[in-house]
């Protein structure tokens, strides 16, 4: 027997079409991208976290050259605001990502091991994400949960 999961996203045409919280997350990744330490792939991310209590949290990724002891983006920030803002709770993530010099209009959506993290978070707090994420310029996509994004999530009710 063969079945089928689908997954709902949105799609933002573009920068102009998001509301002005929205505006401020883009902004904030875009320009925290800027911080990346990515020597050795190039490819430059930037994440803005919104928490429940109206704090911008941004960080970016970091990468290593003894593999795979390097940070994304979303993990970086993520942890850093769970052990700074312990009680506050994750309403957005924006993550915009592209190579170094080159103009990208492709959506970067989080890594695996990313998804996995933010999916931590996400039950540890008992509230969804949303979860926009872009390139430097073109579509946005947005998900309500990165449930939508990791679909066979693997959870503490595993355990």
């Amino acid at each position: 027997m063969e079945k089928e999961i689908k997954i709902s996203f949105h799609v933002i045409p573009s920068y102009k079409d998001l509301d002005e919280t929205e505006k401020k997350l883009f902004d904030a990744a875009k320009a925290v991208r800027e911080n990346a330490y990515a020597n050795y792939s190039n490819f430059l991310v930037g994440c803005a976290l919104l928490l429940d209590n109206g704090e911008i949290v941004t960080g970016s990724n970091q990468e290593n050259a003894a593999y795979p002891s390097g940070l994304c983006a979303e993990r970086t920030t993520i942890y850093w605001t769970s052990a700074n803002f312990p009680k506050a709770q994750i309403t957005k993530m924006f993550v915009i990502g592209a190579p170094r010099n080159m103009l990208s209009s492709q959506p970067i959506p989080p890594c695996g091991a990313c998804r996995q993290s933010i999916l931590e978070y996400e039950a540890k707090q008992d509230q969804p994400i949303e979860i926009y994420f872009a390139s430097l310029e073109g579509e946005i996509f947005k998900t309500k949960s990165v449930r939508d994004l990791l679909p066979f999530s693997f959870d503490s009710s595993f355990l």
